[in-house]
């Protein structure tokens, strides 16, 4: 009976760590420090985490052109430019509402799928994505929806990030992962994003020295959750399958805004709570179907990869960690 109901309380503690990093980010910028900053020890911290997951798992660092190429591609693709402009939002935007609005990423993967040509047209995913814009609307343009209307225009900015973990996903569904397993790609992709971030922040003058303890001590708290998290997301992709597995884009969203209330006291008004339910109406039609998603194997497929959580986003489909491989068209 424990075993049974394992999955589904690991997917509780995943779907409950994940939605916590989005008011740790919110405590990680009222320090007034600039992104680049944030995110260079973001990847400093990720890599020594990573790195240690990789020794563990006996793995070694990436090898060959191919594979330190898609390291780069997710380093920029899936780290440099979605997170960068994460901290940039979120310290205009509240922490729910940045919740809410990265549930958008499997919405976005569906055009972007069909445009890569890894997916076929769906009337229902189609509305999924509809509803998903609608979400958006219902923040930005009824008076009243954000406490500081003048935040509205930093949600064209929070909605880069979905975009970019969208085409994340989309990448590593139809070119793989060069022969790595998910967390060695992490890894690599985390050096490669420190090689660039360093002199990016120092070259803008927004290099920081944190301090150990305060709220900076929130950026090194989410940096560590969102790789520990990850490991769990794989190893929960390889026992309960990648449609179990993605179910945890919901449980994202509700604990952000949980977590956003009960951290930060942030409170939302009726248009807002709106945009939630209608944003998860818009992920239930996007996600795949499946006649068994647990515990037996089901058919991969490239929104499930976009979908899910690094950040929000799965990098692959893996039966076990370290057994890798591209997804099927």
């Amino acid at each position: 009976m424990t075993r049974r109901f394992a999955p589904y309380a690991l997917l509780m503690l995943l779907g409950a760590g994940w939605g916590l990093t989005q008011p740790l980010s919110k405590i990680a910028v009222s320090t007034g420090y600039q992104p680049l900053g944030l995110l260079f020890w973001q990847l400093v911290v990720s890599a020594l985490v990573l790195g240690a997951l990789v020794a563990a798992l006996g793995k070694g660092l990436p090898r060959g052109r191919a594979a330190w190429r898609m390291c780069a591609i997710i380093a920029l693709v899936g780290t440099l430019i979605p997170n960068s402009f994460s901290y940039l939002s979120i310290s205009h935007l509240p922490s729910g509402v940045t919740s809410i609005v990265l549930s958008i990423v499997p919405m976005f993967a569906f055009p972007i799928a069909l445009g890569m040509g890894i997916d076929r047209f769906s009337p229902l995913r189609l509305t999924g994505l509809g509803l998903g814009l609608a979400g958006v609307a219902l923040i930005a343009l009824p008076h009243g929806s954000l406490p500081d209307r003048a935040a509205v225009l930093w949600l064209p900015v929070a909605l880069i990030a979905p975009v970019f973990y969208a085409l994340e996903g989309n990448i590593v569904a139809k070119w793989g992962t060069a022969g790595l397993d998910p967390i060695q790609l992490l890894f690599g992709a985390s050096l490669v994003g420190l090689a660039f971030a360093l002199p990016a922040a120092v070259a803008s003058g927004q290099f920081i020295a944190p301090r150990p303890a305060g709220p900076e001590a929130a950026l090194v708290a989410l940096s560590v959750l969102s790789s520990l998290v990850y490991a769990g997301y794989v190893w929960l992709i390889g026992r309960a399958g990648p449609v179990f597995a993605a179910q945890v884009s919901y449980l994202v969203t509700g604990f952000g805004v949980l977590w956003a209330m009960l951290i930060l006291n942030e409170r939302y008004s009726a248009w807002v709570w709106s945009a939630f339910a209608v944003m998860l109406l818009g992920l239930a039609l996007v996600r795949p179907r499946a006649q068994e998603a647990l515990p037996g194997r089901v058919a991969p497929d490239p929104v499930v990869d976009a979908a899910g959580a690094r950040d929000t986003g799965a990098l692959c489909e893996t039966d076990e960690i370290g057994d890798t491989r591209p997804e099927a068209t």
